[in-house]
């Protein structure tokens, strides 16, 4: 084996690198908490909502769940300004990510509702409870215990599928790796830094999952 690795001018560049990991970070964060509150809505709108609701939330996960999210990527960064609507690559990064992870958040916490005792949503009814107040009270954080670790899990995921949006120069961590390897004609050492990188940010993520369930979670016990 006569490759010699060389690192300096990778290592020099590493501050473009932290950045695009920044972005990554950043779309990561702003995905999860979009996908939540989708997630949670949805959830609920499929377990308790009017048939129509239930219809329409339906269509949409099972659209996103069986479609690459390439092509989401695409049809929301390309199509849209055929409707007059357009979006800076990081604006339509973030929309796709989130519209693809909202309908994986739905059926991760409808599963989490699902898990629920009937028993349990029977004695909120029998106290009188209003759906909503079952909801609140009854529903939510049992589920939430209970699909926080395929949240979690699935938030991993979608900080690696970021990559994929730098096919629409989205400035994230892939994209940056390569134009640095095709500034330094260095791929084999520019990927490793990269891989190191994404190493990095999933396993930060896996523990700040495992405090939150945890503390928030483990601590106040549950039902």
């Amino acid at each position: 084996m006569d490759y010699i690795f060389q690192f300096g001018a990778i290592l020099d560049s590493l501050p473009r690198l932290l950045a695009g990991a920044k972005l990554t970070v950043m779309l990561t964060v702003a995905t999860m908490l979009g996908g939540v509150v989708i997630g949670i809505l949805g959830a609920i709108g499929r377990m308790f909502g009017p048939p129509p609701i239930r219809a329409a939330l339906t269509v949409y996960v099972e659209t996103i769940r069986n479609t690459p999210f390439l092509i989401q990527l695409f049809l929301i960064y390309f199509g849209l300004p055929s409707l007059g609507i357009v979006l800076s690559p990081t604006w339509a990064a973030l929309i796709g990510m989130t519209v693809n992870c909202g309908a994986y958040a739905i059926e991760i916490i409808r599963s989490g509702i699902v898990s629920i005792p009937p028993s349990h949503l029977e004695a909120g009814r029998a106290l009188a409870f209003r759906t909503r107040d079952i909801i609140r009270h009854v529903v939510l954080f049992p589920a939430m215990r209970v699909a926080l670790p395929a949240l979690g899990s699935q938030f991993v995921l979608v900080m690696l599928g970021s990559s994929v949006v730098s096919t629409i120069a989205t400035e994230e961590l892939t994209a940056v790796g390569h134009l640095l390897e095709t500034e330094t004609f260095r791929p084999f050492e520019v990927y490793i830094v990269v891989t190191i990188l994404y190493v990095a940010i999933a396993f930060t993520m896996k523990a700040m999952f495992a405090g939150i369930g945890h503390f928030y979670f483990n601590r106040r016990g549950g039902l």
